[in-house]
């Protein structure tokens, strides 16, 4: 097998085909759009390879044959027809006034009828580009088509500043609204971008998008698939754990094929270590100060319901929690139903890599001192591996006794109610370690199911001025919890924590075995 060079951060199509890359086939999914619509959305996380597709789509409607040697396209496409194309991005730098939008829109507009010879003489950025539709439809003798990547990035770039937000918004609004009035000049017209804005607050103007954000046609649209890896990326795969790839970067899902996030493969085969290389370079922290300032109960995050609406419930001012989760990446669907008329969803963490860095981020983010909770997190994980209980004991009350009075005092994160049990699921979390919350709904209680080392251990929360002293050990006793996992064939621990929310200490710590 031939090992190929590794296509990192490249999002040029001729790049990789005339420079001996590694290239995922996904001229099929282009060729179906653009015989079945003409108007379409997506929606994918960052760095997901959506430039990459915009590029191939330029190459192909552009009718560079050259470039689809060996591909699905090469014998199933028409290259005797170009079509011209506008092309519009925003990854490019950071802007913070509608001013620099409006100049930044000017530029890009400017590129294109430079390049394709044509003139406008509106001055407003809509109006320019409806001219230039329309004077390069006319130069042409060809209907146009138009690819915008990264079409929501200044708004994004600003949404802990609302004002500034909103002005993004409406002036690209007011730029989008003129593609359906140029119908009559259009062939194609793809937008991509990380968020999914309602239609009513961004797309007023363009509802006839056909957003395949959710289409199990095009869940693979981006990002490698299982057989891409065996297939194409097969001369990668020796000396790694097949399984533990899988684990640690597959279960990306819209609904159809899983996907692995290609950032991460990439930089896999690039230096054989796992890493969470696409989390540490793609988290914006915007995100982690939302999670925090909503006291956001941490056991439910993998586990949430959402329906159509609820996902697409992302604007400036109006995000829940779900659209947050699930449009940046760090959510991902599970499975979906179809009930009383509409589409239901269960979503959760897509791999190992989200699940424990997003935990290990809100872990810093909540607790007091980064050092002592870098030291804490490794104990644990002695502990477990050493089933050590005393020590669990010792380590969990020494943790609260850690943490300064003034912290509690000056953080509105310590004085809600699931707090303690939050920062203590998301200790385990960032370890990695295979978690089961049983009742995440109920915040300021956790009953919490760790399977490790061939060992199953029960926790249960309780604050004591709620349940009184004994609580936590009787209701995992009552419940029988210990029941759904009698089967197993391993010990089973029942762990009652109890700690009181005045006296910010550990006031209860029982452990019972179970053969």
């Amino acid at each position: 097998m031939t090992r190929l060079s590794l296509p990192i951060g490249i999002q040029t199509f001729a790049e990789i085909r005339e420079g001996g890359y590694y290239y995922v086939d996904k001229t099929g999914f282009a060729l179906r759009l653009f015989s079945e619509g003409k108007y379409y959305f997506l929606s994918r996380p960052r760095r997901f390879g959506k430039s990459l597709f915009l590029d191939t789509l330029a190459e192909l409607l552009g009718g560079n044959r050259g470039l689809f040697a060996g591909l699905e396209a090469e014998h199933k496409w028409d290259w005797s027809r170009r079509y011209p194309l506008i092309r519009l991005s925003f990854g490019g730098g950071v802007l913070h006034s509608r001013a620099k939008l409006d100049e930044k829109i000017d530029e890009l507009l400017t590129d294109n009828l430079e390049r394709l010879g044509v003139s406008a003489t509106h001055r407003s950025p809509s109006g320019r580009l409806q001219q230039l539709i329309k004077s390069t439809a006319t130069a042409y003798g060809e209907k146009v088509v138009v690819l915008v990547d990264e079409y929501d990035k200044p708004i994004l770039d600003n949404l802990g500043d609302k004002e500034t937000a909103r002005a993004m918004r409406d002036g690209l609004r007011d730029l989008y609204s003129v593609i359906k009035d140029s119908d009559a000049h259009l062939r194609f017209v793809f937008l991509t971008g990380v968020s999914k804005f309602s239609k009513v607050s961004l797309f007023s103007g363009l509802n006839n998008l056909k957003d395949i954000t959710v289409d199990e046609r095009y869940s693979a649209l981006c990002g490698y698939t299982e057989e891409d890896l065996d297939q194409v990326f097969a001369p990668e795969l020796e000396g790694l754990d097949r399984d533990q790839i899988r684990a640690w970067y597959n279960g990306y899902n819209w609904t159809g094929d899983a996907v692995y996030n290609p950032f991460d493969v990439l930089l896999l085969f690039d230096s054989r270590l796992f890493r969470p290389w696409w989390f540490e370079t793609a988290t914006p922290t915007f995100l982690i100060d939302v999670l925090k300032d909503r006291h956001t109960w941490l056991p439910a995050l993998g586990d949430l319901r959402a329906d159509s609406e609820l996902l697409s419930a992302f604007d400036v001012g109006h995000i829940s929690t779900e659209a947050l989760l699930w449009q940046t990446g760090y959510l991902t669907i599970d499975s979906q139903e179809f009930v009383f008329g509409e589409y239901r969803y269960r979503l959760r963490y897509p791999n190992r890599e989200v699940y424990q860095s997003l935990n290990n981020s809100l872990l810093r983010a909540w607790t007091a001192d980064g050092q002592t909770t870098l030291a804490n997190k490794t104990r644990l994980g002695d502990l477990l591996l050493a089933n050590d209980f005393d020590g669990l004991r010792d380590l969990i009350t020494a943790f609260f006794a850690s943490i300064p009075h003034d912290w509690y005092r000056n953080n509105p994160i310590a004085q809600y109610e699931g707090y303690y049990a939050s920062v203590f699921y998301a200790y385990f979390a960032s370890l990695g370690l295979d978690l089961t919350p049983e009742e995440s709904s109920n915040a300021g209680r956790l009953d919490l199911a760790v399977k490790f080392n061939g060992q199953i251990y029960l926790i249960e929360f309780k604050v004591v001025e709620h349940s009184g002293e004994g609580a936590a050990m009787a209701q995992l006793k009552e419940k029988g919890y210990a029941d759904a996992y009698r089967g197993q064939g391993q010990p089973i621990h029942l762990v009652g924590v109890e700690f009181s929310a005045e006296q910010r200490a550990v006031l209860g710590f029982e452990v019972e075995t179970l053969n």
